[in-house]
């Protein structure tokens, strides 16, 4: 049962048509129409806040109400722009990630979502972009591995204190970044192949790499839940005890 409940969690965001079935597996710190909250990875492509479902595909933010969740309806269309790869929720806003460009959406009205900024790095010229939020600071991980080009793969700090200008404040140099998640004052980032990268971010604008585990994993994402690190790997997931935030402990593969 909990391997059922943690695969979905992963792989709903492929699966959107059958969200209602998953309702506790929105993304971030997201409230369901039940009541719950639940998590999710930073590479998901839809989320969902109160009685609201939002999905991205290549161009657009799409919305739908599921206040009656077995009968949900479709809202509207927003066109975003090209390329548009990852959704993640905070407080009354969303950061869609594109390999091109991080946008922030204002759900202040939930049925009507609203760009009012867009953040881009112009040393890079195509990424993709996973996002997490906490407080008044996001991160971002750029990619230039794959099909996302570019010239530099990084992590990102953004300010969005005012969030209709943030304003990059860090960046880190990586190899082949990928999802990324935190914990109180730690940040957990997948950089493929080398490692689940782990950093002190008690000062969010000099994020300090504290360690990095390898265990012969090729790490993808993470979902910190709770005391628990789950992570989507290449050969499956890997579930870690994080009661100590910084030390990470393996409890399980799950192949």
């Amino acid at each position: 049962m909990i391997r059922s409940i943690i695969y979905v969690c992963f792989w709903s965001s492929l699966f959107a048509g059958v969200f209602f079935l998953f309702a506790g597996c929105e993304k971030g710190e997201t409230v369901s129409p039940g009541g719950t909250t639940g998590t999710g990875g930073s590479m998901a492509r839809f989320t969902i806040l109160g009685n609201y479902l939002y999905t991205v595909d290549n161009e657009n933010l799409k919305v739908f109400d599921i206040s009656n969740v077995s009968s949900p309806q479709f809202i509207k269309t927003v066109a975003i722009g090209f390329e548009i790869e990852t959704i993640y929720p905070f407080k009354d806003k969303l950061f869609v990630g594109s390999r091109s460009a991080v946008y922030f959406f204002s759900v202040a009205d939930p049925a009507n979502p609203v760009q009012v900024s867009e953040a881009i790095e112009p040393s890079i010229i195509r990424r993709c972009d996973p996002v997490v939020a906490k407080d008044t600071v996001a991160f971002a991980t750029l990619n230039t591995g794959g099909p996302c080009g570019g010239a530099q793969s990084k992590l990102v700090v953004y300010n969005i204190k005012d969030f209709a200008r943030p304003v990059k404040m860090a960046e880190k140099d990586l190899f082949t970044p990928y999802g990324l998640g935190y914990k109180d004052t730690v940040l957990y980032v997948c950089d493929y192949g080398h490692g689940l990268r782990i950093f002190n971010i008690s000062d969010a604008w000099n994020p300090v790499e504290v360690k990095t585990i390898t265990d012969n994993y090729l790490f993808k994402d993470v979902i910190p839940y709770g005391d628990i690190l789950i992570c989507w790997t290449y050969f499956g997931l890997a579930i870690y005890n994080i009661e100590d935030p910084l030390n990470p402990v393996g409890i399980t593969q799950i192949l």
